[in-house]
């Protein structure tokens, strides 16, 4: 028994337990448990160690997740130590830091604040409230209304068809496009879709059609939205969503906002930094 005790002490002696292995890895949050001190991530592939897909980390030592919320882009570092796996130096990506339109649109909107003697930018409805309700003009020339969505998950954004650069409209409208592949069969009866144009003046019902064949959007489940140019200033601002006309385009801020069934903020990501991959999984949380 004392030979087979040594031999134990022996062989545990010789065990070398692996190095922490670290990755850095970024994503689209979902959810965030501050009290289970646990994050839910919509997460990019980290080359050579695992694909795109959702996972839900342990915060490390000494994380902080106050302020953290859905629909937050950040970036972090993945720590894996013997069988414990935790993320850790969780960063969110600020967007208006490398997107030029949307600053210069946060730009104009402090000096327009300022110059009305506000100084008041708003940013939209906070997480948790509820969406107010409005009536615009979609592309069939149906009047839509916000409030006739209850009981369904709604995602807003904000284009023009004449935007000039791949990046910004035409990545938001392919986001919602593939949105509308992937849940085909929630779309108009669990999920809906809203494009609200920043230039009513030329994005009539008839122009917003057109535009609407090149994504193939479903007017029963993707709404491209236009009014009067009061009427969409008015939703835009309501939104937290800045827009100026700039010699025959527009500068503008770049949001989507995610809307849970009981027509509740749940996300307002902001650039356009975040995959539709991370968004359709955000929405599939609300189903």
């Amino acid at each position: 028994m004392k030979f087979l005790c040594f031999s134990i002490l022996l062989l545990g002696a010789a065990v070398v337990l692996p190095a922490a292995q670290r990755y850095q890895g970024r994503g689209l949050v979902l959810k965030v448990d501050e009290r289970e001190r646990s994050v839910t991530i919509s997460e990019e592939s980290i080359p050579g160690f695992m694909d795109a897909m959702v996972m839900s980390y342990r915060a490390g030592e000494g994380q902080d997740l106050h302020g953290l919320k859905s629909g937050d882009m950040v970036e972090f570092t993945l720590t894996i130590e013997n069988t414990m796996t935790s993320i850790s130096s969780i960063r969110v990506i600020a967007w208006d830091s490398v997107e030029r339109e949307p600053l210069e649109a946060r730009s104009l909107a402090i000096l327009q604040s300022t110059l009305d003697g506000t100084n008041n930018l708003s940013r939209g409805p906070a997480i948790g409230q509820r969406i107010p309700d409005f009536t615009l003009t979609d592309q069939t020339t149906k009047r839509v209304s916000m409030s006739s969505f209850s009981g369904k998950v709604v995602a807003i954004t904000f284009v023009y068809t004449r935007c000039p650069l791949p990046d910004y409209c035409l990545r938001l409208s392919n986001n919602f496009g593939r949105l509308q592949k992937r849940f085909s069969e929630r779309m108009g009866s669990d999920l809906v879709l809203l494009s609200i144009t920043f230039d009513p003046a030329h994005d009539t019902p008839e122009v917003l059609a057109r535009y609407g064949e090149i994504w193939k959007a479903d007017p029963r489940g993707w709404h491209l939205l236009t009014g009067s140019v009061n009427q969409v200033k008015r939703v835009s601002t309501e939104l937290g969503s800045n827009f100026w006309p700039d010699e025959g385009t527009f500068t503008h801020s770049l949001h989507t906002l995610v809307i849970d069934r009981q027509g509740k903020l749940v996300a307002n990501i902001e650039g356009n930094r975040f995959t539709a991959e991370e968004l359709g999984d955000l929405i599939q949380t609300l189903f």
